[in-house]
């Protein structure tokens, strides 16, 4: 069994990805590790930029490799460099070309992919309600799927959503 797990949860904007991360910490007794992304953006007083988008994917890094250096047990990462990828992609129209080795490192045991049944809720960052996440979505799971990362789609509202991805957690405890 690993003595740690890094587990990213992901998925378009307003599918509850943050307070799955919580939930999942709190009923386990993991680690959440908030967003970085939206702090950034959300102290900006200007429109962020491809060097921000950077920005923020580097600290992604740091992150990840920080929680992957220390000790034992569950770390819940409330999205991560695929996101992060497709944010270059959809709005840039172009990736850093460090970043998909950074991807392809691949620390993360599972992707929790978020449906987007949750409504959509506008506020000063979110940017694609809407069909577009859908779109996202599917763009999410192909990422994963390209990247051959083991992933679950985390459906349903409310308690059922956290069984639902507890449920998924179970398979990667138990294997050896």
């Amino acid at each position: 069994m690993y003595d740690k797990h890094l587990i990213a949860v992901t998925g378009p904007e307003s599918t509850g990805k943050t307070t799955l991360c919580k939930d999942l910490a709190r009923s386990t007794g993991g680690i959440y590790v908030p967003e970085f992304a939206r702090d950034y953006i959300e102290n900006l007083n200007r429109q962020y930029t491809f060097r921000d988008v950077e920005i923020i994917a580097k600290e992604q890094v740091i992150h990840r490799e920080e929680y992957f250096a220390r000790g034992r047990g569950l770390v819940f990462f409330d999205t991560d460099l695929i996101i992060t990828k497709l944010w270059f992609e959809e709005v840039f129209n172009n990736v850093p070309g460090w970043l998909d080795s950074e991807i392809k490192k691949g620390r993360m045991q599972l992707y929790l992919l978020c449906s987007t049944e949750p409504p959509w809720i506008a506020d000063n960052v979110r940017e694609n309600g809407g069909r577009k996440r859908e779109y996202l979505f599917k763009r999410y799971e192909q990422e994963l799927k390209n990247y051959d990362f083991p992933y679950f789609v985390v459906s349903g509202m409310g308690d059922q959503r956290l069984v639902n991805a507890l449920d998924a957690l179970k398979d990667i405890l138990l294997k050896p």
